[in-house]
């Protein structure tokens, strides 16, 4: 006989293999093939080194379709996962590409540039993903203070993720020990947290062997899967809990970050 946390068991185990395959793949893919030629993927990390960012691409493309085909998963909780992978993992891949250049980070120089009537790289990705969180807040909860704390939840654990991405393997982890709850909860937010593990876990080797980074499509897009499945789980309760401390965390984004890197 089978039980519903046999099923439970099953998609999480189906989610966290089939997106570290995926991911996997789509990683092979661009390295032989990367889009527009490999020195646009090819960055200089924290101590001088050469890697390139296919990580980000392939744990988007991995989360995404894990999400989307495992087993189980209500039609509308893959089609909101999908969404909010693909439109974060996109925003940070933009601003990978496009503000390579750019040194101002953090919300502040964003919007200073904002108001000097010149839209940057990082305010597209800012209010891309903040718009992309709060369409998929709407779509699995009912309710207008729900909804917005929803979106405050997936866009908010992107960013989280992404103050994180400041030395090998910090991100990936992050999401392993992030998530690692979640495999514990039957229903769809099991499976849902499952997805961006198996992905993080893809590449985590090359990721602490400096020959890849997660960069801002990484980052973005395993962080909105993660508030993705923590919003699948919690009422309001602990959505308002969930949402307050990703706040304080964007506040003291600089602390964040160095707390990491010290790590």
């Amino acid at each position: 006989m089978v039980t519903a946390g046999d099923n439970g068991v099953r998609g999480r185990i189906t989610a966290l293999l089939g997106a570290a395959g995926a991911t996997r793949a789509a990683y092979q893919v661009l390295r032989k093939r990367p889009p527009g030629g490999a020195a646009r993927w090819e960055r200089k990390n924290y101590a001088g080194r050469t890697v390139h960012l296919h990580a980000g691409l392939a744990t988007t493309a991995g989360t995404a379709l894990a999400a989307a085909t495992t087993p189980g998963l209500p039609a509308r909780a893959r089609a909101t996962s999908a969404l909010a992978v693909l439109a974060a993992g996109g925003c940070g891949a933009y601003d990978d590409a496009v503000g390579a250049g750019d040194s101002r980070r953090g919300f502040r120089a964003h919007l200073s540039a904002l108001r000097q009537r010149e839209v940057t790289s990082g305010a597209v990705k800012l209010f891309g993903i903040g718009a992309a969180g709060l369409v998929a807040g709407a779509l699995v909860k009912e309710r207008p203070a729900d909804r917005l704390l929803a979106g405050v939840v997936i866009a908010g654990s992107a960013h989280l993720v992404n103050l994180l991405d400041v030395r090998p393997g910090r991100a990936a982890g992050a999401v392993l020990a992030l998530g690692a709850p979640g495999l514990l909860r039957n229903g769809p937010s099991g499976a849902l947290a499952a997805a961006p593990m198996g992905a993080a876990a893809a590449v985590v080797a090359e990721d602490v062997g400096e020959r890849t980074m997660l960069g801002d499509a990484g980052a973005h897009a395993l962080g909105a899967a993660l508030g993705l499945a923590v919003v699948t789980a919690n009422g309001r309760g602990g959505l308002a809990a969930h949402a307050a401390g990703l706040i304080a965390a964007a506040v003291v984004g600089d602390r964040v970050t160095r707390a990491a890197a010290a790590l």
